[in-house]
């Protein structure tokens, strides 16, 4: 299949194909945004023995992450802080996975500069995050927190299990469309503008 194939068929690809892989028994889903990301995944699908494991990557351009052992840590936990919100109180956390979490990294930079304190977590894997101890958890994602943002590039049904009752996703709830990859991310919705609107709503 060529490039502009693949473009062209990426919100098909994006709505359908991972949610089939969550609703899968026992299957365990990993969307790694860069090449350490992917490391990670694919120990953990060399070393997984209790069931099927899909490690999925994306074909649009990513920019490589600065990693520490933490970091590293807990992407084989599921989720983790990859940016933290600078100085004072949290006010908010953006969560995504894969190609996603660059966009949120831009967005935070933006709700910085506007006095936001926003945290981005990337979240790789939901079944390696909620199998992790409470206190791990609570760390990632406080529950004193509300003010919350997921952005996904697909159907974003599952994710208000993170989101809470007053959260809201960037999502895709339309199928067919056919277009270059990147202006399919702009007519969804899939800026940095979009983004800090969406979270500026929630005040």
């Amino acid at each position: 299949m060529n490039e502009m194939l693949q473009e062209k068929q990426s919100d098909r690809l994006g709505v359908v194909g991972n949610d089939i892989r969550r609703q899968r028994a026992n299957a365990l889903r990993f969307l790694a945004i860069d090449a350490v990301e992917t490391a990670v995944g694919w120990r953990l699908a060399l070393e997984n023995r209790s069931g099927p494991m899909a490690l999925i990557l994306t074909r649009q351009k990513t920019t490589s992450l600065t990693h520490s052992s933490s970091t590293i840590d807990g992407a084989a936990r599921g989720a983790y802080v990859i940016s933290e919100a600078e100085g004072g109180r949290l006010d908010g956390i953006l969560i995504a996975s894969g190609s996603e979490v660059g966009l949120c990294l831009e967005a935070q930079t933006r709700l910085a500069e506007e006095g936001h304190r926003v945290r981005v977590v990337s979240m790789p894997s939901w079944e390696l995050y909620d199998a992790q101890e409470p206190d791990y958890r609570e760390a990632v994602l406080p529950a004193a927190v509300t003010r919350r943002v997921v952005v996904e590039a697909a159907e974003p049904q599952g994710w208000e299990r993170y989101l809470g009752t007053e959260g809201r996703a960037v999502g895709i709830r339309a199928f067919g469309a056919s277009a270059p990859g990147m202006e399919l991310l702009r007519e969804y919705g899939f800026t940095v503008d979009r983004i800090v609107e969406v979270y500026e709503s929630l005040a």
